[in-house]
């Protein structure tokens, strides 16, 4: 699993004896220029006006001939953030690239000395990754050292070369897991990148694929999969991955939306929208890229346990459809509003065993994560969605990760869970006990990725656990609808690893 390593110098001077083939300057061209470089850049301005103010590669005297000016615009403005620095960092990667530089020095100056940009030379560095990344199949099929010809990075700054390393292989199986096409990434094949990634290392992989055993343990994952069984290759699993730390104090718990193929089900996707739902794995798949990160880092208080339903929503003779009532794993009988609801449904089993073992672990909070609605990606736009229950608020669980987000570059945005959401779901007869959805798009109904998280906590059982009751756990559902592909494009678009470094930068680093 290649991908640029990184080598951390405290000063320009200090680099002189590494064997760097381009520099590249990223920061404000506004603010006053690193002595070493003022008169490169002068020159060059002279030449060519453009310099300064959009990514260009100019005649220097520094390491390879080649200085790579990478401007990120204005930073002091306060709707401004440090994702200019990593867009900056990846214009820079490409044009490093295309000029066969295989080893660049990155030296980011002119950033405010605000909290903002606490984490901008390691923003830059994971810029330039998520620039350069080359899908799985891709290189597969060309082999890695054709694609991924920038194989170090250079940083002047006070950093942690494991740490960025660390964060960056998690973000890799991430993306691997996100954006690879259907069959590479079906579900047995997703469980064997799984074990493969985790081989090795003190994470602990089980796949759960008897299909007798699911339909017993997750009766609502096993209603969207019902119509993938007449395939074997297709047949759906639950990765289970643990980490057990040390001196454990806190355990994070996870169930992850897994859903390698969403044609919509018995209510089919039309009107060419079943185009890139290949991506729809996205929150297993971030869930397994923080997992790989925490196998990275190995923390010493923190534990995790992650459950990946990993199911295809296939369309045929034997599918779901709306109407059915289904007892999911924590009792709660759920009449199906819509099949191409399916993610949620995947979610309750999952968040339901981890409900009912929480007891087990220390300090537990609980996190689903999921490209869930359409809704969220209109509402918060490049976004991920955060939406607690009463217990995360009191701990302010989604503001430490808000925080963080702004800090490594993963942004998120907070929504609420209101009484309305719960009244949306609620049963209109005493056949069932909620509402899985309405039938129409999550994106044109009133609080369509609020609603969702309230079913959530019905489905699994987490409704009895809120600050009223005796055993209070914290759970925020995580929408990356909006913030899991470049773009918003969920064909083409570039997956973005979310929600891996808002994570890693809250709970794993100090």
């Amino acid at each position: 699993m290649a991908f640029p390593t990184v080598s951390v110098f405290d000063s320009y001077a200090a680099t002189a004896s590494g064997d760097f083939d381009a520099v590249i300057l990223l920061g404000d061209f506004e603010s006053e220029i690193p002595d070493d470089f003022s008169d490169y850049v002068a020159q060059a301005q002279q030449m060519d006006a453009r310099v300064g103010k959009q990514a260009l590669l100019v005649p220097a005297d520094v390491a390879g001939g080649r200085l790579i000016v990478a401007p990120t615009g204005p930073l002091a403005p306060d709707y401004n953030d440090v994702r200019c620095v990593a867009e900056a960092a990846g214009a820079a990667a490409r044009i490093a690239q295309q000029a066969g530089v295989s080893k660049p020095l990155l030296i980011v100056f002119g950033v405010p000395h605000e909290a903002r940009y606490g984490q901008a030379e390691a923003v830059a560095y994971w810029g330039v990754c998520q620039a350069l990344y080359e899908p799985l199949e891709a290189r597969e099929h060309h082999g890695e050292e054709q694609l991924e010809t920038v194989t170090e990075i250079g940083i002047v700054g006070a950093l942690d070369e494991q740490w960025l390393q660390a964060v960056e292989a998690g973000k890799r199986v991430a993306r691997d897991l996100a954006g690879t096409e259907p069959e590479r990434m079906a579900p047995p094949r997703f469980a064997e990148y799984c074990q493969q990634a985790f081989a090795h290392t003190p994470v602990r992989v089980t796949v759960i694929d008897d299909v007798q055993q699911l339909q017993h343990e997750y009766p609502l994952l096993m209603a969207v999969a019902r119509a993938s069984l007449g395939v074997e290759r297709h047949h759906p699993c639950v990765v289970r991955l643990e980490y057990k730390a040390p001196a454990a104090e806190q355990t994070l718990m996870f169930a992850g939306k897994g859903i390698v193929y969403d044609t919509g089900g018995a209510d089919v996707k039309t009107g060419g929208h079943m185009a890139g739902m290949s991506r729809d794995k996205g929150g297993a798949a971030g869930v397994a890229g923080f997992v790989k990160t925490v196998a990275e880092m190995r923390p010493e208080t923190v534990s995790v346990v992650a459950e990946l339903g990993v199911v295809r929503n296939s369309i045929g003779a034997d599918a779901f459809v709306a109407d059915e009532i289904i007892t999911g794993h924590s009792g709660v009988r759920v009449r199906i509003g819509n099949t191409d609801a399916e993610g949620r449904l995947v979610l309750a089993d999952l968040l339901s065993h981890l409900r009912a073992e929480a007891h087990d672990y220390p300090n537990p909070q609980l996190f689903s994560v999921a490209t869930l609605t359409g809704h969220a990606a209109l509402a918060k736009g490049p976004y991920t969605a955060l939406i607690p229950n009463g217990p995360a608020r009191v701990e302010e669980l989604s503001e430490k990760l808000w925080e963080a987000g702004e800090v490594y570059g993963d942004p998120t945005e907070i929504s609420w869970s209101r009484r309305e959401d719960y009244h949306f779901v609620r049963a209109r007869t005493k056949a069932d006990d909620t509402l899985s959805s309405n039938n129409g798009p999550s994106a044109t109904t009133a609080r369509g990725h609020q609603f969702p998280a309230a079913f959530l906590a019905i489905a699994s059982g987490l409704d009895k656990h809120g600050n009223d009751s005796q055993q209070p756990l914290p759970y925020v559902h995580v929408d990356i609808a909006g913030s899991g592909v470049e773009g918003g494009d969920w064909q083409h678009g570039k997956p973005t690893a979310a929600p891996v470094t808002c994570f890693a930068g809250c709970y794993l680093h100090q």
